[in-house]
């Protein structure tokens, strides 16, 4: 355990978000993603609900502002205008850690295809359908306190 860190933020996630780069995405995903076919690298959050993960990686993980779009959504039954209580439920985290960029919902086929090219999908317990989110990684920019 670390002091100031999230403890559901495990090892191996700790070292992939301060891994990738500025641009690259990382994808959470439910239960039911196919999360092992669509991976480039994946990490098990088998157990963990996706909203407190959420939670934890956008207190640590700046969100790309050099994008209009870094933050995007799942569609239920694969049409952008729909949205279950989960994504509310994303939209609220979001709001309250990223104040300003908005959660952009996806169709089903370019949602996937995203996750595809994702840096890493983090496959989670989440038992909600269509309960899948990508973000964008950011900067820290200079003399900003971290």
């Amino acid at each position: 355990m670390l002091i100031g860190i999230p403890p559901m933020l495990g090892p191996e996630l700790l070292a992939t978000l301060r891994a990738m780069g500025h641009g690259d995405e990382i994808a959470l995903v439910d239960g039911n993603y196919p999360a092992l076919e669509h991976a480039r690298r994946l990490i098990r959050a088998d157990g963990l609900p996706l909203i407190p993960l959420l939670d934890a990686i956008l207190q640590v993980l700046p969100v790309d502002d050099f994008v209009t779009e870094a933050l995007f959504r799942a569609s239920v039954k694969g049409e952008a205008p729909l949205a279950d209580p989960v994504h509310l439920e994303m939209e609220a985290v979001c709001t309250r850690r990223v104040p300003g960029f908005a959660l952009v919902a996806l169709d089903g086929d370019t949602f996937y295809a995203r996750v595809k090219n994702a840096h890493t999908i983090v496959a989670t317990g989440e038992p909600r359908l269509y309960a899948n989110i990508i973000i964008r990684k950011g900067v820290i920019y200079p003399g900003k306190e971290i």
